[in-house]
């Protein structure tokens, strides 16, 4: 907040010109009262009488300034503003002006409508296509599981991940929405972790990669549905950048689980960056098929959820994901 002394200052500035046409008529009068031989006495008191007028007339002017200003700065911290919160103009300039903003305002909330409008039409065609795109989807992962093979394994694989990318394209148009399908419960970790693992079954005995699973005696009070997507996208992320060893899952004290990888790792100057949209990092400068968009909607999804989500990685060595899942206070969005 500006100190009565900043803002002195400025007033003055603004009002320079007033003040110097009062000085030049003062000095006007005061050299015709010369000129006359009009004793000083009497050009004193009229003077003296005028500034006085003057000094409470810049002490009203300065007092609605420093208010004005105060209710401006107010409505400049609002996160919503409408058009009936504007000060009342003084003056013709300051009405032509609150107009010009009562009209740029109600172009934007126009926008506004208009792009909420579109926003759910697409929302909504993309809803459809998800459900539509599923069912093929689901038909194939279903022949493929009368089949133990090479080939079968990578087909499976293949078809997890298209329906893991719907789920992602999904995720990103819902997580700005109003509203949202939480359900909140006490789920049992074990079976949304044990799901995950089985979509990727296929990959890891493809790849021959190990797993470590342990067991998890904990219950989550979270929503079953986003805690899954969660899981699967971490889980995703250590397969692709593990080309051998083996992924560890396990649960930490009291409440955190663990995905624990030995692949390639993160750059530490990457680290800090990994869960803004978009970001690739090193890693997906050498993977031309990264688009830095799964770890951004992990992270977004744990602060609806309420829990955390941190990283540990040394390149070389692997990567460490921890979820936190006791549930924080959530901040409405």
């Amino acid at each position: 907040m500006e100190t009565e002394k900043n803002l002195i200052a400025p007033y003055l500035r603004e009002r320079a010109g007033a003040f110097a046409r009062i000085a030049l008529f003062g000095g006007i009068f005061l050299g015709l009262f010369a000129l006359y031989h009009v004793p000083w006495r009497a050009a004193a008191y009229p003077a003296t009488l005028c500034l006085c007028l003057e000094a409470l007339a810049f002490l009203r002017d300065y007092r609605r300034f420093r208010r004005r200003h105060e209710a401006l700065r107010r409505l400049a911290e609002m996160e919503e503003l409408t058009p009936d919160q504007l000060p009342e103009p003084e003056n013709r300039q300051a009405r032509d002006y609150t107009r010009l903003l009562e009209i740029q305002m109600d172009r934007l909330t126009q926008l506004r409508t208009e792009d909420a409008r579109r926003m759910a039409t697409q929302t909504d065609y993309f809803s459809a296509w998800a459900h539509q795109i599923k069912t093929p989807i689901a038909s194939m992962g279903l022949k493929l599981q009368k089949e133990d093979s090479a080939l079968s394994r990578r087909l499976r694989g293949d078809l997890n991940r298209i329906e893991q990318y719907v789920d992602m394209a999904m995720t990103y148009l819902r997580l700005d929405a109003e509203t949202g399908d939480y359900v909140f419960k006490r789920q049992p970790l074990e079976p949304i972790v044990r799901g995950a693992v089985r979509k990727f079954a296929g990959e890891f005995i493809d790849r021959k990669l190990g797993l470590r699973l342990e067991p998890m005696e904990y219950i989550v009070l979270t929503d079953e549905k986003w805690l899954s997507f969660i899981v699967e996208q971490l889980l995703s992320n250590a397969l692709k950048y593990t080309p051998a060893g083996e992924i560890s899952i396990y649960t930490q004290t009291p409440d955190t689980l663990v995905i624990r990888d030995t692949g390639i790792g993160i750059a530490p100057e990457d680290l800090p960056r990994i869960f803004e949209k978009g970001f690739t990092g090193y890693n997906g400068r050498s993977d031309k098929k990264a688009s830095g968009i799964g770890l951004y909607l992990c992270k977004r999804v744990c602060d609806r959820l309420g829990h955390e989500l941190s990283v540990k990685s040394e390149p070389g060595k692997g990567t460490a994901v921890f979820l936190k899942l006791d549930r924080r206070e959530i901040g409405i969005e």
